[in-house]
């Protein structure tokens, strides 16, 4: 089924949603996740199990093959001791092959704990009480006659089948509570502990070993069987086996769960493990001869082996399916190596990148700042022309609008004599009344007022303010006749001076700009 062929709209609301929700987990391709949804069932939890694990026999198969067999498969409860292996081997064949390794249904993190009100549980406490008090009866009754619960389960309904799980009067808690409560009661039983349990859920356990490429050493334990308490003590809290699961030199290999059946998740476990003697260990590791994605049971261990016994199977198992897993993590290592080399080639290459970005960017700037200094510098030329043009002008019509130089009849007439920057005289006669512009002007206009061939009609530049680039100042004593002050000729001088004319530069204009600043 190619991607074209995957049409989602004849798919309904719910079929769509768990086509969501599985793609979301597992990542995996709509023409194959829509194959496997449709043979799941559109079962979530299956279809993710299926990924995960490998997918094994067709189950619709497998209920007409169990339709057809005379007797139903025995599945132990929490509380039974099973003392006889052998009879149940003949109930039940025990697979030796490598089966996948189960996922359980556990209970969710945040699933509330719903408890009666007070006055309910005041109200019904003689009942609870009648009720645990024949429950107790029921169980002693099952440890001394066996065939009564096997009895009790081949005859009972599918529905008390399954409430018996809730029936140990222990409170239903969340996985990762459930490990810790079990990792609590083990060291208040056995002391210090010196196994690596996982504080975590069975399936959580399941993904670290499959995630980390380690085997997951899976210990399922009853505290109502007899050999349990020796068995721990003396086999599996042993030094050798310890140290074979805890090497002091290295992180180790194997991850260790564990789990009282008397817990309904571990009690999952256990049947979904077929579980037929306690204590129990399951050896789980990565196949990738059955997937690429395969979680499978390597070695089941049942009963109170000895410390020996029970170390060589361990051994078997996991030095069988070392070589696959090494050569996965080899393979990982180089995977990564060339994942890590690809980023440094892609960082290295993004960096010549940035520089070259910034060098560019930095060119460009370059250029803008020297086409705009070029602009700035040719409008400044066009400006400074401009004023030259117009202060042409502007000397040409001033020098037009001069008074007439009075006679020597005129007594009141005051006589200025001017020294030029070059070393001339300017030798004039003023009207007593004239302004001190008026001096201004004539040293101003002195090279116009010499050619007697200029241009007689010429008109005030327009927009054009014009500022006298001098001043004038008598040398003894020195005083300053500032155009700006304003005033008379004859107010200023008097009847006659000598003075000259002083050049103002653009430092003396900022020191007289703050000096004016600093008096007012």
């Amino acid at each position: 089924m190619s991607m074209a062929e995957v049409d989602l709209d004849q798919l309904s609301e719910s079929e769509r949603s768990a086509l969501e929700q599985y793609t979301s987990v597992t990542g995996q391709e709509l023409a194959e996740a829509v194959p496997l949804l449709r043979r799941s069932q559109w079962n979530v939890q299956i279809a993710i199990s299926k990924f995960f694990d490998g997918e094994g026999p067709d189950p619709l198969e497998e209920a007409r093959a169990a339709m057809n067999q005379p007797e139903q498969p025995f599945q132990p409860g929490p509380g039974v001791n099973l003392m006889n292996e052998d009879l149940l081997q003949q109930v039940r064949p025990v697979n030796r092959a490598s089966d996948p390794a189960p996922r359980v249904d556990t209970q969710p993190q945040n699933q509330p704990v719903h408890r009666p009100p007070f006055i309910l549980s005041l109200l019904f406490g003689p009942f609870n009480l009648i009720y645990r008090i024949l429950l107790s009866s029921f169980r002693l009754f099952g440890t001394l006659f066996p065939f009564l619960p096997r009895l009790f389960r081949t005859t009972a309904s599918p529905g008390l089948q399954g409430a018996r799980q809730n029936t140990t009067g222990r409170r239903p808690l969340a996985p990762k509570d459930t490990a810790a409560r079990f990792i609590r009661e083990f060291e208040e039983e056995y002391g210090s502990n010196p196994l690596p349990f996982l504080e975590n859920g069975y399936n959580m356990a399941l993904e670290r070993a499959h995630r980390d490429l380690k085997f997951l050493l899976v210990v399922l334990l009853s505290p109502e069987h007899d050999d349990t308490h020796s068995w721990v003590r003396e086999t599996l809290l042993s030094q050798d086996v310890v140290e074979f699961v805890n090497p002091p030199s290295d992180n180790g290999n194997v991850i260790v769960w564990g789990g009282n059946v008397r817990d309904a998740e571990a009690y999952q476990v256990a049947n979904s493990l077929r579980v037929t003697k306690f204590p129990f260990t399951a050896v789980i590791c990565h196949t990738p001869n059955v997937s690429s994605t395969a979680m499978s049971v390597v070695a089941r261990i049942a009963g109170p082996l000895s410390v020996s016994e029970f170390k060589q199977r361990l051994t078997t198992a996991v030095n069988s399916h070392q070589g696959p897993l090494s050569q996965i993590r080899q393979d990982r290592s180089q995977q990564q190596a060339s994942r890590s080399l690809r980023e440094e080639q892609d960082s290295a290459y993004e960096r010549s990148l940035a520089i070259d970005r910034e060098r560019a960017r930095l060119r460009r700037e370059a250029e803008a700042t020297r086409q705009r200094e070029e602009q700035e510098a040719a409008e400044r030329e066009a400006a400074e022309e401009k004023r030259l043009r117009d202060l042409a002008q502007w000397k040409l019509w001033r020098a037009e609008s001069l008074g007439a130089e009075p006679g020597t009849d005129v007594k009141d007439a005051v006589r200025i004599s001017v020294r030029l920057p070059s070393g001339e005289r300017i030798m004039r006669r003023f009207a007593p009344d004239a302004d001190i512009e008026e001096l201004y002007a004539v040293v101003e206009c002195y090279e116009v007022l010499q050619d007697e061939s200029r241009s007689t009609d010429v008109e005030e530049p327009e927009g054009f303010e014009h500022q006298y680039g001098f001043r004038l100042v008598s040398p003894m004593p020195r005083a300053v006749y500032a155009v700006e002050d304003g005033g008379t000729i004859r107010e200023k001088i008097g009847r006659g001076g000598n003075l000259l004319v002083e050049p103002i530069e653009e430092d003396d204009d900022e020191e007289e700009e703050e000096t004016s600043d600093n008096s007012g």
